[in-house]
């Protein structure tokens, strides 16, 4: 941005702004960066109020690894030639033929986030250390309406900046149960287990309550020490079993952006529904982290060391921290049975999972915003939540509206590469379609025919569902 750059001129009226700097942001200020360059130049900046990027710290596990293959970079499946591309990472830093030799086809967490670190202090894009306060809408602004964002800097000073569209990427929270929720409590989630992990494992007991990768992880690592520290560890979920992440090939294609467009197009009574059954695509455990752990019970077993409990189909329904004892005093609800039981620890963690948050410095153009009945972002299949449909873009807001391709870090360039095309009016990385080998709705062929429900089985007592063969 030759002379007109972001970094010296606040002023300036840029295309585009995004705000917070989590791995899909960080993809597209990557992909956007070239672009300020371009016949058609688009001027762009993301602001960030960390400064620096640093990925779920807390769960940065000696040996965890990242459940996408490394090709799933910032870049390369929108662009393999880019410079920001994980391999070129590795050339940089020296690890080019070390990668090559240990062949890893997933990469450990850390090194993805040293990867983003190293891509993010490449870019002449983006700025940390700003805080988004407050966004405002100006009808009038020069050359046309505008959005007018203000951060606060490290030193507490505050600077506008002016953009015709934004992208949302502030990402989401840790989420804690219900009973547990409170402007103040003693609970700790897995987002900010690596900080505590010392005390954890100071006490004669520790919980992990919730299921899915972050709480084999935590278990794992726990399971490490524990034994040599007499720590007890207990792990307790309501699913009804420890289930396997699905990773098969026809499996994946549910990640597809075939996949959607079948699921933004269901009826959106449906699609909790349809969500509910697709635990284990995206809530599962890594099969070879389930087997690690179980070797390591067996292992504790054998010396007579065991010390530990894995309780499935137990719904937590109560939670208080007793001052005197120190002690967490749990209440759960058996699924199966209905029976009900108390246990007592000393240290608790909760892998309950992130949900989304509308900021509130969107206050000020909130009225301009699409919200469904529970206050969540209504975006529109090309991920727009204004009501005009082509200024505001929220990235990661939309499990709910486009299925389980959302959260998805396989997908960051896909659906980059389509906010590219909307901010831009050019599809300056093509964007691929139609790859998945099996049909989510009914066929487009002859050979198949949509017909209304009620004309399947028109002489039949019972519903289509109940006279179903397979």
């Amino acid at each position: 941005m030759p002379g007109n750059d972001p970094r010296s001129n606040d002023a300036e009226v840029l295309d585009v702004i995004g705000i917070g700097l989590g791995p899909f942001n960080l993809s597209l200020a990557c992909l956007m960066a070239p672009l300020a360059d371009a016949p058609a130049p688009c001027r762009a900046l993301f602001l960030d109020s960390h400064r620096e990027f640093n990925w779920h710290p807390g769960m940065l596990i000696d040996e965890t690894t990242l459940q996408n293959p490394c090709l799933a970079d910032l870049v390369s499946l929108a662009d393999p030639t880019s410079e920001y591309s994980y391999l070129n990472y590795c050339k940089h830093s020296g690890e080019i033929y070390s990668h090559y030799i240990n062949g890893p086809h997933y990469i450990t967490r850390e090194a993805f986030n040293r990867y983003c670190q190293w891509a993010s202090r490449r870019l002449p894009n983006v700025r940390f250390g700003h805080e988004v306060v407050s966004v405002t809408h100006d009808a009038h602004g020069a050359g046309g309406a505008l959005y007018r964002v203000h951060a606060r800097r490290a030193d507490g000073s505050i600077v506008e900046f002016l953009a015709r569209k934004l992208v949302l990427g502030v990402g989401a929270q840790p989420s804690l149960p219900a009973c547990c929720e409170g402007d103040a409590h003693p609970y700790l989630h897995t987002a900010h287990y690596l900080q505590h992990k010392a005390q954890l494992l100071d006490k004669r007991s520790v919980t992990i309550v919730g299921s899915g990768q972050s709480a084999a992880e935590v278990c794992h690592d726990l399971l490490k020490e524990a034994a040599l520290r007499g720590t007890t560890v207990n792990w307790i979920t309501r699913s009804p079993y420890f289930f396997q992440m699905e990773t098969t090939r026809l499996t994946l294609e549910m990640f597809s952006p075939d996949y959607t467009d079948y699921f933004y197009d269901l009826p959106d009574d449906r699609k909790p529904a349809v969500l509910a059954r697709q635990d284990s695509l995206y809530k599962g455990i890594n099969a070879r982290l389930m087997d690690d752990i179980y070797h390591q019970l067996e292992r504790a077993r054998q010396r007579r060391s065991h010390q530990a409990h894995l309780v499935t189909q137990s719904e937590l329904r109560r939670c208080r921290f007793d001052e005197a004892s120190g002690q967490h005093v749990l209440e759960f609800h058996r699924t199966d049975t209905g029976e009900v039981f108390e246990h007592q620890t000393d240290g608790l963690i909760f892998a309950t999972g992130y949900r989304q948050r509308v900021p509130r410095f969107l206050g000020g153009i909130e009225h301009r915003l699409r919200f469904d009945r529970q206050g969540r972002y209504q975006p529109t299949r090309n991920y727009a939540v204004d009501t005009a449909g082509s200024e505001v873009y929220v990235q990661n807001g939309g499990l709910h509206s486009h299925g389980l391709s959302n959260p998805e870090l396989g997908l960051a360039c896909y659906r980059n590469s389509c906010l590219i095309r909307e901010l831009t009016g050019r599809e300056h990385y093509p964007i691929e379609t139609g790859f998945a080998l099996q049909s989510f709705g009914v066929p487009r062929s002859p050979l198949f025919r949509a017909m209304p429900s009620a004309s399947l089985f028109p002489n039949s007592p019972h519903s289509p569902q109940d006279t179903a063969c397979a």
